[in-house]
């Protein structure tokens, strides 16, 4: 029998990223093509449709050994039913793409969310591979997560169980509004635009950084100037290694993790923050709770939405 293969699409804002893996997730070929947002729901999926199978075509695989297609998107997804909800970055809403896709495809479809499939990216091919329980968080321009539980997505009661970005962290006198409304989110402080947010507000204090030379603080700035010894940054970037740590510490005594994996723009900080994230998970998680868990770094980088979403169909 010919080998099967899965594909995973990772729908982007202005990308739309294919990759063909095989059942030991391993990602074998990958192409990419522009989204085209602007021209509507049919244009992006038409894209979809054309890049799945031109990747097969320049594949030595046949179409015959494509076994199911996943989708990685990001926004809101009813994974039960295969509808992506709203994925405003795409400019989708309430849209049947499992039905449209399969029609058009001929195959099983499977969708859900970006960090979902990021995590499961992660489990099966990435930094948690032959690790049965892990969480993956993503921080980037938010904070995601998802979680995988003997080896397979935990989606919850209504599919949005992994939202770690939005677990209520800070303390009242410290805690801003989130873009979810409530206040005291983990994403308010260790997502990549929180920490942009704090070197703005530092330098619009007056106080001494050189923070205040750079004309657009992006959130490598200030992990470059902490590196460098700048006391302002340093005290940034403990700050977000101290929430998420205290976020991790909580979710390790309900879900008890073997492995906790950040991927993101963030994670690339790397010893700086990943260092004090450890040691604030350490000092608040209780100790049988906290032993042989580890905090690593993801190791697919961009390429863990295609994995997972492939993964869709062997690991969910």
């Amino acid at each position: 029998m010919s080998e099967k293969i899965y594909i995973g699409v990772d729908l982007g804002g202005t990308a739309i990223k294919v990759g063909i893996c095989n059942e030991e997730g391993q990602l074998l070929h990958t192409y990419e093509g522009p989204t085209e947002a602007d021209k509507g729901a049919d244009a992006v999926v038409s894209n979809i449709e054309q890049y799945v199978r031109h990747i097969v075509e320049q594949s030595p695989f046949d179409w015959e050994q494509v076994a199911g297609v996943g989708a990685g998107v990001a926004g809101f997804t009813d994974v039960r039913e295969g509808i992506i909800i709203l994925a405003p970055n795409v400019g989708l809403r309430d849209l049947p793409i499992r039905e449209i896709l399969e029609a058009r495809l001929g195959k099983p479809v499977k969708i859900d969310n970006d960090a979902n499939v990021a995590a499961l990216g992660e489990a099966w091919g990435g930094a948690g591979k032959g690790i049965d329980h892990c969480v993956c968080a993503t921080l980037g321009t938010g904070v995601g997560a998802g979680i995988i539980i003997h080896g397979k997505i935990y989606q919850g009661f209504a599919g949005f169980a992994g939202e770690l970005g939005h677990m209520s962290v800070v303390p009242d006198l410290e805690a801003i509004q989130c873009g979810c409304g409530e206040t005291g989110c983990l994403e308010t402080v260790s997502s990549a635009t929180g920490i942009i947010r704090m070197a703005n507000d530092a330098v619009a204090r007056g106080e001494r950084t050189a923070l205040s030379q750079v004309e657009k603080i992006m959130a490598k700035d200030v992990f470059d100037a902490a590196k460098a010894g700048d006391e302002v940054a340093i005290r940034i970037v403990n700050r977000a290694a101290f929430y998420l740590g205290k976020a991790l510490a909580a979710v390790a005594v309900v879900l008890n993790p073997e492995v906790f994996i950040i991927g993101g723009g963030v994670s690339k900080a790397g010893d700086i923050l990943f260092n004090e994230v450890r040691s604030v998970f350490q000092k608040l998680t209780p100790e049988v709770a906290a032993r042989g868990v580890s905090i690593v770094p993801a190791t697919l980088g961009n390429d863990a939405g295609m994995v997972g979403a492939a993964g869709l169909f062997t690991r969910s």
